[in-house]
């Protein structure tokens, strides 16, 4: 086979295989949490009743500290207010670690719902994954209504 043919060839194979990767169907469905997991969730809610999801954090979150549960898990608190629990879209290895510094690439002044949040190792400014936000769903003191 001539040498323009057999390149040919691979590149159409190549790209045949990629894109029947872009058409799978994606697993969506969020692995359960582990009894350690769900005990880290539950100190980091404490006594704090859930409310209705939301699309947005609060204006002033920005700033929050964000804890990485589990790889669909992301919560994020400041001070002693509100805890704002986020399920990812999607699967994000790594993030429950806490070793990666998360880096959000916003689309409006506060964090959203499909924002993009990207993994960056802390050690060798290397991107990892990234992950789409989904809902937050805020905890609450039981006294706040």
């Amino acid at each position: 086979m001539p040498r323009a043919a057999l390149a040919f060839t691979l590149a159409a194979a190549g790209a045949l295989t990629l894109g029947g990767c872009a058409n799978a169907p994606r697993d969506t469905a969020a692995a359960p949490l582990t009894a350690q997991q769900s005990e880290k969730l539950a100190k980091l809610i404490g006594d704090r009743v859930a409310r209705e999801p939301v699309n947005c954090l609060p204006v002033g979150t920005r700033s929050a500290s964000s804890t990485g549960v589990s790889p669909n898990v992301l919560v994020y608190q400041q001070g002693g207010g509100p805890v704002y629990v986020n399920n990812l879209r999607g699967s994000c290895p790594g993030i429950e670690s806490n070793w990666d510094i998360i880096v959000t690439d916003q689309f409006q002044s506060q964090s959203c719902n499909g924002d993009i949040i990207r993994l960056v190792d802390r050690n060798t400014g290397m991107f990892g994954g990234s992950c789409a936000l989904g809902q937050f769903t805020p905890y609450v003191s039981p006294d706040k209504g």
